[in-house]
C-alpha cells in the first residue's frame, strides 16, 4: 500500500481493532422495533445512531490514550500490545524476489526456504512485479514473514488447484490443500499482493473448491491485497486476522472458515451467475470467539447473494456501515438446510433492499 512505512504500528492497530467482534451481543430485536417506526422517526433514529457512534468512538479513543499515557508514566517505556512482535520488527531483514534474475531469489518459494526455522526477525520479501505461478506454503515454524509488493504494479501469485486435484500421494488435495498460497505461521503480513486461483465454479460440480489463499496462522494482516477466485476464494481458517483496503472476489462461499477477523474498507465482489452465498462462517458453539466483522465496506457484483450461510450452528457475521448493492437477497442469510440454526446464527445487518447502506448500532 502506498505510503505504508510502519508495520509495527499498523499491526498494533489491527490487534486493538479486533475487539469489534465482541460486540455481537447487540439486540437485534431492538433494531427490528426501530425499523417499524414512521419515516420521520427512522431519520431521527439513524441520526442518533451515527452521533452516538461518534461519541462512543471519541470517548473510547480518549480513554485508551489516557491508559497508554498512564502506562508510559508508570513504566517509563513504550506500551506494547505484543512484545514478541515488537522485538521481531526491531530486527528487520529484507530480501528481493524477481523472476528476471536481478534479485536475491528468482521465486518466492526459494526465498521462504532460505529463512531459518524458528525465525525471530521480521523478514520482508520485496516481490517485484510479475506473474508468479507457484504453490506456496509458509511453514508453521517460520513466523514474521511479510510479502511486500509494488502498490502501482502488484505481483500476482496464481494457481489452479482444486479439492479434487490429485496430489503427489495419489489422493485428492481436499479444499484445505487446494490453496495457491497457504500460510501456517503467525505474524504474517501481505501488502500490495494479488492472490489468485483461476479455476471457475461450474454449477452442479463436486469437489471444485479452489482456494486462492488460506490463512491458518494467528495475528496476520493484509493491506491493499486482492483475492481472485470463484468457489472458496479466501479460506479464513483460524486465528486473529485483519484485512484493510482489500478486494475479494468469488462466486460461492468466497470468504469462509473459523477465523476471528475484521474486514475494514474492503470491496466484496460477487461473480455468481445464480443464487450464491458470500460467507460461510463455522463457529460451532457459543463459547468460541470466532466470527467475521465487515466495517465500512461494499458488497456488489452479479447474481443473487446471501450475506452468508450458516456453516456452523453458531455462525457469526456482522456488517456495520457497509453498502450493499441490489445483488443482496432480502432474506439476508441461509440456514444451510438446518432450521434450528435460525435460533442461534448471528448474521446482522439492516435495511436489505435494492440499494442501501447497512447500519448496525455499535
Amino acid at each position: 500500500m502506498a505510503g505504508f512505512s510502519s508495520t509495527p504500528i499498523h499491526i498494533s492497530i489491527f490487534l486493538l481493532s479486533l475487539c469489534i467482534l465482541s460486540l455481537s451481543s447487540l439486540s437485534w430485536s431492538s433494531s427490528r422495533s426501530n425499523l417499524e417506526r414512521q419515516n420521520d422517526d427512522y431519520e431521527k433514529w439513524v441520526s442518533w445512531n451515527v452521533e452516538n457512534h461518534k461519541k462512543k468512538t471519541s470517548t473510547t479513543w480518549e480513554t485508551k490514550q489516557g491508559m497508554v499515557t498512564a502506562g508510559h508514566r508508570k513504566r517509563s517505556g513504550r506500551s506494547v500490545v505484543d512484545s514478541k512482535l515488537r522485538r521481531a520488527d526491531l530486527r528487520t531483514v529484507r530480501m528481493c524476489v524477481s523472476q528476471d534474475g536481478s534479485c536475491d531469489f528468482a521465486s518466492i518459494r526459494e526465498a521462504i526456504d532460505s529463512i531459518p526455522v524458528n525465525n525471530t526477525r521480521r523478514t520482508i520479501l520485496d516481490i517485484k512485479p510479475g506473474l508468479y505461478r507457484e504453490k506456496i506454503v509458509v511453514p508453521l515454524a517460520k513466523p514474521f514473514i511479510t510479502f511486500m509488493g509494488d502498490s502501482q504494479n502488484p505481483p500476482t501469485i496464481t494457481g489452479n488447484d482444486t479439492a479434487s486435484t490429485i496430489g503427489d500421494d495419489g489422493r485428492p488435495l481436499t479444499t484445505f490443500h487446494s490453496a495457491t498460497v497457504a500460510v501456517n505461521s503467525d505474524y504474517f503480513v501481505a501488502i500490495n499482493v494479488i492472490f489468485e486461483n483461476t479455476v471457475p465454479h461450474v454449477t452442479g460440480t463436486l469437489a471444485e473448491q479452489a482456494v486462492a489463499l488460506r490463512i491458518s496462522g494467528n495475528k496476520a494482516a493484509f493491506y491493499n491485497c486482492t483475492f481472485y477466485g470463484y468457489q472458496d476464494t479466501l479460506y479464513d481458517h483460524k486465528g486473529l486476522h485483519y484485512f484493510k483496503n482489500c478486494f475479494i472476489q468469488g462466486s460461492v462461499d468466497f470468504i469462509f472458515g473459523y477465523g476471528r477477523s475484521l474486514y475494514e474498507t474492503c470491496y466484496l465482489n460477487s461473480v455468481a451467475t445464480k443464487v450464491a452465498s458470500m460467507t460461510a462462517q463455522k463457529r460451532t458453539n457459543s463459547s468460541l470467539s470466532s466470527g467475521f466483522s465487515f466495517k465500512d465496506s461494499v458488497v456488489t457484483g452479479s447474481g443473487l447473494l446471501y450475506l452468508g450461510r450458516a456453516w456452523g450452528d453458531r455462525s457469526r457475521v456482522i456488517f456495520s456501515y457497509t453498502f450493499m448493492d441490489k445483488v443482496v437477497l432480502s432474506q439476508g442469510w441461509n440456514d444451510w438446510g438446518d432450521q434450528n440454526r435460525e435460533r442461534y446464527v448471528n448474521i446482522l445487518g439492516q435495511f436489505i433492499e435494492a440499494l442501501l447502506e447497512c447500519l448496525v448500532s455499535i
